[in-house]
């Protein structure tokens, strides 16, 4: 039954293809409305004179009008996307076809006479027709491709929820929306954008099952993200398709359209709040300021960059040591027409003549430093190098940063600096250490740490790898049951960087509020879910032991009594004691050093004593 329901509805709606048609059904339903207008006034069985008046005035009022309609283009729409404009093409035309009529009538004489009362019923009669017609073809259930509309329902029926919902009827789209969901009591039962309120959210799971829906669309963009965060759990344990629009900050230009619907991505499970940054107290920083940023090219270094651009640096220095990197970024900023002077330099951080030709030429006074090697494993088979990039290159770029009078010198650092356990780890401790010795030797130049851990979305991030193991089939390999994370997005943590270089004290190490450690087995799961799988039955997860280097959980401070909160929520700062103080004295002869003993792990812990390896580590319990 239903297989033939759709076959009539194809039927019909090819025929509104087809303006020959089209043109054929207009003609029989002006004659109906002929017919009926003599009707009501005479009575269904028609008077001789009123007869004569059907086969006189009717003809001449279908010509009139279908000319009209060719001259004025309508027999050109199409009308499966009927829309005002389009509807206002047709009355223009019809009103031009029934004044020139009733003129013809009124000025010459006619051999027959059309009461008044025919004629006003004549003209509102047919239009109502020709405008039915039209609408039946936009209005009834759509199919693309041999396959019927998708029963939706959009929750929320706010300003974006009704905005969604009218762009959606504008469009030819697969969604068949057939209600909305709200919690506001005053909305309960009533209809917006001609579409009904059926329940509160509450009622979810009862709507989706009695009415088969078969995709949700989430429309509150402006609702707080744990609420967000529960009501997609709840959606993705359906096994439905669920589209949702981005919060207000990432729908940046305010409008609500079809296409910003996306799919459900991992960060909006993660209840991340908008991070609200002091733009004054950036732009009073980086307004009018030659600004360098090395490692300008990888994930955090690029996001820094987009975002300092607003605040209408004098000049960006970009600095990376792969040229593909940096061609990609500059692109990037050609075509968003980018106002600021741009520099690309291409150099290693660790050669100090050609970081201090950038210096002397550039004369930077901010610096963001985020060339690293972060990759955990691979620098465990890479010490010396990440030892000689990681350290030696912050104290390279650090000491220019000094000698050329920088105002402020920002590092990004890592967790996994804290009690290391990873060869990055410890030579990123050693940079934090660096910083601080600099600081006193270079008192004019405020110098910044920044912890924070995992960014979404960054190269070697987990979450690509897992995407690209789920698309392949499985299995999706997760070291350790109990391995956790902390996790935040890359345009929060830039974000929250700027920030701290706007509030930066000398020396001093500042931690992100990274939130709580995330499950890396239930980043796994839920990635699965959200790919619309199973993850007990349809990819597996598969277990593969830690790695060397890696730590089940990290860490964002030694001593929490050393930790003070800031003017920023987000942004909190760690105190250095004065026996810190007296341990970093000398690191570049210790860096130097360390990178020419034959055995650079074993030293390690001498430059930083509370490194430990995981083999180590694991043997002690």
């Amino acid at each position: 039954m239903e297989n033939r329901s759709l076959q009539i509805v194809r039927a019909w709606r090819s025929l509104g293809t087809q303006n020959g048609c089209v043109a054929l059904i207009d003609a029989l339903l002006l004659s109906l409305a002929v017919y009926i207008s003599y009707a009501l006034r005479f009575s269904i069985f028609l008077e001789h004179a009123a007869t004569y008046g059907i086969f006189a005035a009717g003809p001449l009022y279908v010509a009139a009008v279908m000319l009209s309609f060719y001259a004025g283009g309508v027999y050109r729409i199409y009308w499966l996307q009927t829309s005002i404009e389009e509807l206002l093409i047709l009355l223009k035309a019809y009103v031009l076809a029934c004044v020139v009529l009733i003129g013809l009538y009124i000025g010459i004489d006619v051999p027959f006479v059309v009461p008044l009362s025919v004629m006003g019923m004549l003209v509102l009669c047919g239009f109502a027709f020709l405008t039915l017609l039209r609408l039946s073809w936009r209005l009834t259930l759509k199919e693309h491709n041999g396959r019927p509309l998708r029963k939706t329902l959009i929750v929320g029926a706010g300003e974006a929820g009704a905005l969604l919902a009218r762009d959606l009827k504008r469009h030819d789209s697969d969604f068949n929306v057939i209600g909305f969901l709200d919690d506001d009591p005053a909305k309960s039962k009533k209809t917006v954008a001609g579409i009904p309120v059926l329940g509160a959210l509450g009622d979810l799971i009862g709507i989706v099952g009695a009415e088969r829906i078969s995709d949700v669309l989430v429309a509150l963009p402006s609702a707080p993200a744990v609420r967000v965060r529960d009501l997609l759990n709840e959606l993705l344990s359906l096994k439905i398709s669920v589209r949702i629009l981005p919060s207000l900050q990432e729908l940046a230009d305010g409008t609500v359209t079809l296409n910003k619907l996306r799919k459900v991505r991992l960060e909006d499970l993660l209840s991340r709040e908008p991070v609200v940054l002091d733009t004054q107290q950036i732009g009073q920083l980086l307004r009018g300021r030659v600004v360098l940023i090395s490692g300008a090219g990888g994930s955090i270094g690029s996001e820094i960059v987009r975002q300092i651009l607003p605040y209408a640096p004098e000049t960006l220095v970009v600095l990376g040591h792969g040229e593909h990197s940096i061609y990609t970024l500059l692109e990037e900023l050609r075509e968003r027409a980018c106002r600021v002077k741009l520099v690309p330099i291409i150099a290693d951080v660790a050669d100090e003549r050609a970081v201090e030709e950038v210096f002397s030429r550039w004369r930077p006074d901010i610096v963001f430093h985020a060339a690293a090697h972060k990759h955990v494993p691979l620098m465990e088979c890479n010490v010396r190098e990440a030892i000689r990039t990681n350290a030696l290159g912050t104290w390279t770029l650090g000491r220019m940063a000094g000698k050329y009078n920088a105002r402020r010198f920002v590092m990004i650092s890592t967790d996994k600096a804290v009690n290391p356990s990873s060869v990055m780890g410890a030579s990123k401790r050693i940079a934090e250490m660096a910083l601080t010795e600099l600081q006193q030797d270079s008192p004019q130049t405020a110098y910044v740490a920044v912890r924070f851990g995992n960014v979404l979305g960054s190269r070697g991030s987990v979450v690509p790898k897992f995407e690209r193991q789920i698309a392949a089939g499985g299995p999706v390999t997760v070291t350790h049951p109990q391995m956790s994370r902390y996790f935040m997005l890359i345009s929060e943590a830039a974000g929250l960087v700027l920030q701290t270089a706007a509030i930066g004290l000398p020396g001093r190490i500042y931690l992100l509020d990274m939130g709580k450690p995330v499950n890396i087995a239930e980043v796994a799961r839920t990635l699965i879910r959200l790919n619309g799988y199973d993850p007990d039955r349809d990819v597996r997860i598969a277990y593969t032991g830690i790695r060397p280097g890696e730590k089940l959980f990290e860490e964002l401070f030694y001593d929490e009594k050393h930790v003070e909160a800031t003017s920023h929520p987000k942004i909190f700062c760690a105190r250095i004691s004065e026996e810190g103080y007296a341990e970093v004295k000398g690191m570049l002869g210790k860096i130097k050093t360390l990178l020419e003993e034959p055995e650079i792990v074993s030293s390690l812990a001498k430059v930083v004593p509370e490194y430990r390896s995981s083999g180590e580590a694991a043997g002690e319990k």
